[in-house]
């Protein structure tokens, strides 16, 4: 059974059907249900088309260095699940998975299900993480999160601050400065990346370079590099950076990270605005110091262009420290603070105590039991829709073995078997 028919749960699709492996996807919604609800209007995916690549599927347009618009990704994964005929149950919802000793019970609110193995491929960005101090916001300042925002015209005239510096946050506050809003972008810990690099996208150069195949069990601290923030990109046709200069350009306002509200609403931000800036340049030029060691050391200096660097991340001499929320300047809050999965439905203890699923690589803790389509997940690219199909041959691979392992336990016990995966009356 996989719980998702997103790219991650296609994938998996596939590479069990290659291995004539029995299952069935359920879908809460239709599929790609996430990218139809859950991105506002004007997103792009922040890689080119060419690097939609999943097993036996990959984009055959004319705009391979372009960037799919929200409409073109939910075409191309319809159009994937159908070349693959994936078995997938729309608008069922998982309810609860639980272990009956031979394999697992899913529960949907369409009736149960039986199956030997579950692959969790619900997502990672399921609900809108927001910090605690957010209670704390006034009434007559709205809330709006990175999942919930569509457009402009849903948040209120006046000043708007967006609480978060990634990928989301650099996109959402662009969008409302060029509104007509005064926006006040609250940085945090943020990686700043240069959309084109030597005339190259800078997700060719990852790719080539192997950055993005970096394997989970390569990298010193696992937990740190799966919450590393994702890089400043935007997908627009143009191929321009997005950082934050360009964003102080059109007149945003950068404050530090969000440290408190008081009682009296008053929004108190870190002093580390400088630093935080100062270290984010000195990610982004230890990535590009190491794509040029791979293009001297491949030969490619003779055919690309000459290594450069952006200017330093421009900082006022004393940002703000402190902006009261009663006030009227701001309206609106919008958190690009990340996201976390739901795993609420899942009756078996396999969560550790911020709610993340113990595993291995994808390989839950509870036997049978596997993952996909998270953060860094077996390789650095694992979140992408470039990274589900390595791994997902990977862990078919372990899913396979499991499964005749487990057939053979149970034929020496004389237990026999769980029946094949059918649907409980």
């Amino acid at each position: 059974m996989i719980v998702g028919a997103g790219h991650a749960g296609l994938a998996m699709s596939r590479c069990l059907a290659e291995r004539s492996i029995d299952h069935v996807l359920l879908e809460r919604g239709e599929i790609a249900h996430t990218w139809r609800t859950e991105r506002w209007d004007s997103l792009r995916l922040l890689t080119p088309n060419w690097q939609s690549r999943l097993p036996g599927f990959r984009y055959d347009g004319d705009d391979p260095d372009g960037y799919r618009t929200m409409p073109e990704v939910i075409d191309f994964l319809g159009n994937y699940a159908k070349a693959i005929a994936a078995p997938v149950r729309t608008h069922t919802t998982v309810t609860s998975v639980r272990s009956d000793g031979a394999g697992y019970v899913v529960r949907t609110d369409h009736g149960e299900w039986r199956c030997r193995t579950v692959v969790l491929a619900s997502g990672a960005c399921n609900i809108a993480r927001l910090p605690d101090l957010a209670v704390r916001v006034p009434p007559s300042v709205a809330m709006l999160t990175a999942q919930s925002y569509r457009n402009p015209a849903q948040v209120a005239d006046g000043g708007v601050m967006v609480v978060g510096a990634s990928s989301s946050g650099t996109q959402i506050a662009q969008e409302l400065q060029r509104s007509g809003r005064q926006v006040t972008l609250s940085v945090g810990e943020h990686i700043r990346a240069p959309r084109v690099y030597r005339g190259k996208d800078l997700e060719w150069w990852m790719d080539a370079a192997g950055v993005l195949d970096e394997r989970y069990d390569e990298v010193d601290d696992i937990r740190r590099a799966r919450r590393v923030p994702s890089l400043q990109l935007a997908g627009t046709p143009d191929r321009t950076t997005l950082d934050l200069n360009a964003l102080v350009d059109l007149g945003v306002r950068l404050v530090g990270r969000l440290a408190g509200i008081t009682e009296d609403a008053k929004a108190q931000f870190a002093g580390s605005l400088r630093n935080m800036c100062a270290l984010s340049d000195l990610k982004m030029a230890r990535l590009l110091d190491l794509i040029d060691e791979w293009a001297r050391a491949n030969g490619l200096d003779a055919t690309v262009g000459p290594p450069d660097r952006l200017p330093p991340t421009r900082v006022e001499d004393n940002p703000p420290l402190g902006l009261d929320l009663t006030g009227g300047a701001i309206r609106t809050i919008i958190w690009a603070t990340g996201y976390k999965p739901d795993y609420s439905w899942l009756e078996l203890p396999v969560l550790d105590r911020k709610g993340h699923l113990r595993h291995d690589g994808g390989v839950a803790e509870h036997p049978g039991m596997y993952l996909m389509g998270m953060q860094f997940l077996r390789r650095r690219k694992s979140a992408l829709i470039d990274g589900a199909g390595d791994d997902a041959r990977d862990l078919s691979d372990h899913l396979a073995s499991y499964l005749s392992k487990n057939q053979s336990t149970s034929k020496a016990k004389g237990t026999g078997q769980l029946p094949r995966q059918r649907r409980i009356p």
